[in-house]
């Protein structure tokens, strides 16, 4: 039981540290990353497909992305599924492929795309703080039902608390090491 709760809240913790990754690697940073294409859905045969599912996405250049659709057909359809996903990139369709050139971002988008890797990060910081909550009151709960000792209950307590000061620690190297990347030139 009592191990358990610090499991739990583990595992809600590295939920929220893992949550932040897939979205700081939605940020572009002036240079290309398929992941930024993650949400796009293309209209394939009736059914909203996602891009990667129906065709590959290859980084031939720093600031291209090569998309080369599995069934030539469906170009027009990926092409208009990128322009209405608004991820401010211009497709460019040769009749084979479709290239997307990521551009250079300037010195204030990079401080404006900064500023939203700190919020996305203390959006994980509340989620970590809240899986301690949890946890905390799991605690409570399993002392007051006598199920623990208070002496049990203390060192749960703490082993929360270090689990939740490793959590924000890391949800804080995460976010500073996207922040350097966003501003380094």
């Amino acid at each position: 039981m009592a191990n358990k709760i610090v499991e739990q809240a583990n595992e809600k913790m590295e939920k929220a540290t893992d949550s932040l990754q897939r979205e700081l690697s939605e940020i572009r940073a002036g240079v290309a990353n398929p992941s930024i294409l993650r949400g796009v859905n293309v209209e394939y045969y009736g059914a909203e497909t996602p891009l990667n599912q129906i065709a590959s996405i290859t980084v031939p250049e720093a600031r291209v992305l090569l998309i080369t659709p599995f069934d030539k057909s469906a170009l027009k359809n990926i092409e208009q599924a990128i322009f209405s996903a608004d991820l401010g990139l211009t497709p460019a369709n040769d009749g084979s492929v479709i290239r997307l050139v990521i551009p250079a971002l300037t010195e204030e988008s990079r401080k404006d795309l900064a500023k939203e890797v700190k919020g996305v990060a203390e959006k994980s910081k509340v989620a970590v703080r809240s899986a301690r909550r949890d946890a905390m009151d799991a605690v409570k709960k399993a002392l007051k039902d006598s199920e623990i000792s208070e002496d049990e209950a203390h060192q749960l307590e703490d082993d929360i608390q270090k689990a939740t000061d490793l959590g924000v620690k890391r949800v804080d190297e995460i976010s500073a090491e996207k922040e350097k990347e966003l501003l380094t030139i």
